[in-house]
């Protein structure tokens, strides 16, 4: 793709990136056949092509973004499906979070939508807060069919509503600042970010990850000062939000570093995963470049790292069969695809894949939030796929689609919590109805 951006817009290190990943588009369309949106919607504009062209447009132009390209970058889950497809090699992930960034820099929402991206924001990655707004809408949970109108708000009121567990588990000891030490021999000695959204839906994923760790040599720290990757901020285009608290992480976990050492930083939320693996280049123009790219050269998802220590079953196989659930900031993130089915069957487990298994499940960070009815809509496709699987258990990476695929189908756990079980943890409460 040919661009004409002038050498003082070449100057900005974002734009010069864009340039280059612009120009590696050969408009080709592969991509339209596997984005969720242009699969819905059937608009060659929430396609990732149209979407470059937009994104395309309104940088070079330097004018302020219009409510056509929002509405159209808004409508992607940013699932990298797309990068998965592409020939050749067009790096969507970093244009499109240019083009959000831009977005906001230039771009003024109606005041509804900048009430709900404000507290989304600061809502999300604080664990207390987000306990107590779970709370408050468990609570407020009946008013839900009350809500009047198809609006965009009344739909998104709706949508948080049904999101809201009727219950939260307790908070977790096991999840604050400390060392778990590693039974027997040690073999190796971790980091593990314990995030934020899942800390209070589901602390039980966090706990069966230094359960299994610790029981196979490796010592687990949870290092004090880290916190929220900045992946949901980072994907809403709040730029300097985002930037903060990945600094705050890439501080602690060098300090760690320098101390004793790690051999890893575990990530058992992919979503998460994609972000910590991508700080190098995130922090790239910053002072801190050098100590993010060590940090996201030991990133590593939950199931990388249980292979590299060679994880082991030590029970007799559960007559279980799962389906399992491709989370796209594993598969397409990541590029994390057979392991965890392959770790799943070594455990005992018989492993069924849903067809369209490379599709988003709608979830995608605040997308199920503000977008609901195509994230309803790519929900209930998901659903219908992992039913037909005629499986007895969901299981997947990320606490995102963990929330999103729950309530109608089956139970939904981390694949951690299997792996764990048949290492000699509990089995997952979730299943108890199993026979």
């Amino acid at each position: 793709m040919q661009t004409s951006f002038t050498a003082e817009q070449l100057r900005d290190p974002d734009t010069a990136e864009s340039n280059k990943i612009l120009r590696t588009c050969v408009h080709c369309g592969m991509c339209t056949a596997t984005c969720p949106t242009f699969l819905l919607l059937g608009d060659e504009l929430d396609s990732p092509r149209g979407r470059i062209y937009l994104i395309k447009d309104m940088l070079e132009s330097g004018r302020p973004a219009s409510e056509l390209e929002v509405r159209h970058v808004d409508r992607c889950l940013s699932c990298l499906s797309c990068m998965t497809t592409c020939p050749s090699g067009v790096n969507y992930m970093h244009l499109v979070d240019h083009a959000r960034a831009y977005i906001e820099e230039t771009y003024r929402r109606p005041w509804p939508e900048r009430m709900l991206r404000a507290v989304l924001a600061r809502v999300l990655p604080d664990p207390k807060l987000f306990r107590m707004s779970l709370k408050a809408a468990a609570l407020a949970r009946p008013l839900e069919a009350l809500i009047p109108g198809q609006s965009m708000l009344a739909q998104r009121l709706r949508g948080m509503l049904a999101l809201a567990p009727k219950s939260l588990p307790a908070p977790s000891p096991v999840q604050e600042p400390q060392i778990h030490r590693a039974e027997g021999e040690r073999r190796g000695r971790v980091g593990l970010l314990t995030g934020c959204a899942q800390k209070v839906l589901d602390p039980e994923i966090n706990a069966a990850t230094i359960r299994l760790l610790t029981r196979m040599g490796i010592e687990v720290v949870i290092t004090p000062g880290q916190g929220c990757c900045g992946a949901l901020t980072h994907h809403m285009g709040h730029h300097e939000r985002a930037m903060s608290a990945a600094r705050a992480n890439i501080h602690a976990w060098s300090a760690e570093i320098a101390g004793q050492g790690l051999d890893a930083i575990v990530v058992n939320a992919s979503g998460c995963g994609t972000t910590l693996k991508d700080y190098g280049f995130m922090f790239r123009e910053e002072p801190d470049a050098e100590d993010a790219a060590r940090v996201s050269a030991l990133a590593m998802d939950i199931t990388e790292v249980l292979e590299k220590f060679v994880y082991a079953p030590s029970r007799e196989p559960a007559a279980v069969t799962v389906a399992y659930h491709s989370a796209c900031s594993l598969q397409h993130g990541q590029k994390i695809t057979a392991l965890p089915k392959q770790l799943l069957a070594r455990a005992g487990f018989k492993v069924k894949e849903p067809a369209e298994g490379h599709i988003c499940c709608g979830s995608a960070g605040t997308y199920n939030i503000l977008q609901p009815a195509i994230a309803g809509q790519l929900r209930s496709r998901k659903l219908e796929n992992l039913r037909r699987t005629e499986a007895d258990v969901i299981a997947a990476g990320n606490i995102g689609c963990m929330t999103q695929l729950a309530g109608d189908v089956m139970p939904v756990v981390h694949t951690v919590q299997l792996l764990d079980w048949m290492a000699g943890g509990p089995k997952p409460a979730s299943l108890d109805a199993l026979s």
